[in-house]
């Protein structure tokens, strides 16, 4: 271990309650509404959180930084890609209500 192994655990830590408050948060809602970008953002959440707890698992199992960096980067990565596609994903079924005088 080395003198980072404390600050990479509370980062991951961190990240793990953070994102994983927000993945529940995503994934009830699209459970409520049924919504599929509901859908793609829990699971966006949900890889950005596992990339985060497997890269900071490899760094501590196996003492090995730089695998924990280019595997946490890697699912991180595709997490990103993923709420990048929560943002584009069922746009046909969008509806505007407008309040009653508004224009």
């Amino acid at each position: 271990m080395n003198e980072y192994t404390i600050l990479i655990a509370l980062g991951n830590t961190a990240t793990l309650v953070t994102g994983g408050a927000i993945a529940l948060l995503a994934y009830r809602a699209f459970r409520r509404t049924g919504s599929p970008a509901l859908r793609a953002l829990a699971l966006g959440f949900t890889c950005i959180v596992a990339g985060s707890v497997v890269g900071g698992a490899i760094h501590l199992l196996a003492d090995n930084v730089a695998l924990g960096v280019a595997v946490q980067s890697s699912i991180t990565a595709g997490g990103f890609a993923v709420l990048l596609y929560s943002l584009f994903v069922d746009r046909s079924r969008t509806t505007i209500v407008r309040a009653r005088g508004s224009q």
